[in-house]
C-alpha cells in the first residue's frame, strides 16, 4: 500500500468548465489545462501539495488513470514534481513566473535598537512546543468554545500564583482578565473610565498609550516628573478618574517611583474614588538586586495591575493580563463585548502550562543574565562619549541624554546608517509644562539584536555618536 505524505483529505477546487478551449479533446486535456492555469495564475503557489490521484479522481468523478496521466504530463512540462511516497506538488518553473505577482515589500533597519523590544531569536521554541503539545492533549473539549470572557481558568490560576510569587500582586483567578497586551488593556479601561474625563499620564511616557486613548475619543493630561518619578501632587489639580504610571521602572527615564509617592498615589485614589493603572514596565528584568514589587499590593481595590508577555517572550503572542479590582471586572468585560476572543484559547493553555512547568521562570532568569551582559557592553562602549546614560537598573533600554540640539542630528545620522532608534522628544507629552526638564536624548534598546548582531549594532551607534559629538 502506498504511503502518501499528502493526506487524502486535502481539497482542491477545479472547475473544468472554466477552461474549455477550442479544440480541447476529452477530460484529460480539460484537467491538464485547469491545473496548468491554476499554477500559471498563481492560485496554486510553488510548494503546494496536490491531492493523490485517487482522491482527486473521486472528487471530480473521473477515472484515476486520467488524473495520473495529467499529473505525469505536467511533471514532464515542469509545472509539477512528484516522488513516490512523497506525493505531487507545484514547483517553481520558468512558465509559472511568466505572470509577476505583486508583493508588498517591508523594509527593516539593519540595526534594531528600538526600545522595549526583546531578542525574539531567543524565544524558547522547544519548551513552548512541549507546553503546546501537553496543553492540546489535556485540553477539555469545552476549551474549543468561546468560554469565560475573562480567559481560560488554567491561565488565570497560573498567573495568580506567578504574580503573587514574583511581583507581590494580591489577586485571584476571578479578578484576572486576559487581554491582547497592555495597549489593549488600556483601551478597555479607557472605555470604562475615560469616556467623560481625561486620564492622567506621566509627562514622559509611551506615546502608543496616549494614541490609544485618543483614538477612542478620550484625552490625557500630563503630571510632572522629577528624579523621584511622577509628581503625584500634580494629580490634585486635575479632575481625572485614573492615572497611568510605570512605578517599577519609569519609561523612559528609568527610575522607580519613590516609596512615598507610591503611597501618595494610592491615598489619592482612595480619597478621590479613582484608580491607579500600573503598567509593570520591565518589572521582571531588574539587575541591581534591589527588588521593586508591584504597587498593586498597597491596595488591590484601587490599583489595576497590567502586564504582558511582549517583552518577556515575544510581541507576536499578543498575550497580556489585568489584575482588576472587584468593581471593575464586570465593566471591563462589558467593554470587551462580553466574550473572550482577543487571545485564542490554545495560546492561553500553552502559556498556563509554560508557567506551571517552570519554563517561564527559567526563560526570564536566562534572559535577565543575557540582557545584563548586553547592558554592560553598551555602557563600556559609550564611556568615551560626552553622554549621560540612565535607566540602567532594569529593563531593555538605556536613555542617552545628549548635548542641546544633538538629538535631531543623531536620529538623522542613525537613520542613514540603518539604525532604528527613538528620540526622547517623542516620549514627551505635548502639553507637558516648562517645569518638566526637556533634554535632548535617544532611547537605545539593547534587547532586540541577536547576540551575533549586537556588537555591530553598538559599533554603528558609536560611529553615529562620534560623527555627531566630535
Amino acid at each position: 500500500m502506498t504511503s502518501w505524505a499528502n493526506p487524502g483529505t486535502r481539497d482542491l477546487h477545479l472547475d473544468l468548465h472554466e477552461v474549455i478551449r477550442p479544440g480541447a479533446r476529452g477530460v484529460r486535456e480539460l484537467l491538464v489545462n485547469a491545473l496548468r492555469e491554476a499554477v500559471r495564475s498563481g492560485r496554486l503557489a510553488a510548494g503546494t501539495m496536490l491531492p493523490p490521484s485517487r482522491t482527486l479522481a473521486a472528487d471530480l468523478g473521473i477515472a484515476r488513470n486520467t488524473v495520473a496521466e495529467s499529473y505525469a504530463e505536467l511533471v514532464a512540462e515542469g509545472w509539477l514534481a512528484s516522488r513516490q511516497g512523497a506525493g505531487t506538488w507545484v514547483v517553481s518553473s520558468q512558465a509559472s513566473h511568466q505572470i509577476a505577482r505583486p508583493r508588498r515589500v517591508r523594509t527593516t533597519a539593519r540595526h534594531n535598537l528600538m526600545p522595549g523590544s526583546p531578542d525574539v531569536s531567543e524565544f524558547p521554541r522547544s519548551a513552548w512546543l512541549a507546553s503546546a503539545r501537553r496543553a492540546l492533549t489535556n485540553a477539555p473539549s469545552e476549551a474549543f468554545w468561546m468560554g469565560d470572557p475573562r480567559g481560560r481558568p488554567e491561565l488565570r490560576e497560573a498567573l495568580a500564583d506567578y504574580l503573587a510569587r514574583v511581583r507581590g500582586v494580591r489577586t485571584s483567578p476571578e479578578t484576572i482578565v486576559i487581554c491582547a497586551g497592555v495597549r489593549h488593556a488600556v483601551e478597555l479601561l479607557t472605555r470604562v473610565l475615560g469616556a467623560q474625563r481625561p486620564i492622567a499620564v506621566e509627562a514622559y511616557g509611551l506615546f502608543i498609550f496616549r494614541d490609544a486613548i485618543g483614538a477612542l475619543g478620550g484625552s490625557t493630561v500630563p503630571i510632572g516628573l522629577d528624579g523621584h518619578g511622577a509628581v503625584i501632587g500634580d494629580l490634585d489639580g486635575h479632575d481625572v478618574p485614573a492615572v497611568l504610571l510605570t512605578p517599577a521602572h519609569h519609561n523612559p527615564h528609568g527610575m522607580p517611583l519613590h516609596p512615598t509617592r507610591r503611597t501618595a498615589a494610592v491615598e489619592w485614589a482612595q480619597r478621590r474614588g479613582a484608580y491607579v493603572l500600573e503598567d509593570d514596565y520591565d518589572g521582571e528584568f531588574r539587575y541591581d538586586r534591589q527588588p521593586v514589587g508591584a504597587m498593586q499590593s498597597l491596595d488591590p481595590e484601587r490599583v489595576v495591575y497590567l502586564g504582558s508577555a511582549s517583552k518577556s517572550l515575544a510581541p507576536a503572542l499578543r498575550l497580556g493580563w489585568m489584575a482588576l479590582p472587584d468593581a471593575l471586572v464586570e465593566p471591563v468585560l462589558a467593554a470587551a463585548g462580553g466574550t473572550q476572543f482577543f487571545v485564542d484559547a490554545l495560546a492561553q493553555l500553552t502559556m498556563a502550562d509554560f508557567i506551571t512547568a517552570g519554563h517561564y521562570d527559567r526563560h526570564i532568569r536566562r534572559m535577565r543574565m543575557r540582557y545584563r551582559r548586553r547592558r554592560d557592553r553598551l555602557v563600556d562602549a559609550l564611556a568615551p562619549f560626552d553622554v549621560e546614560t540612565r535607566g540602567l537598573a532594569a529593563g531593555l533600554n538605556a536613555l542617552l541624554t545628549l548635548p542641546d540640539g544633538a538629538e535631531r542630528e543623531v536620529l538623522q545620522r542613525a537613520g542613514n546608517a540603518g539604525i532604528a532608534l527613538v528620540g526622547l522628544s517623542a516620549m514627551r507629552h505635548p502639553a507637558a509644562g516648562p517645569d518638566v526638564a526637556d533634554p535632548d536624548g535617544v532611547i537605545v534598546g539593547f534587547g532586540a539584536p541577536a547576540d551575533h548582531a549586537f556588537a555591530a549594532a553598538v559599533e554603528a551607534l558609536c560611529d553615529v555618536l562620534e560623527a555627531t559629538l566630535r
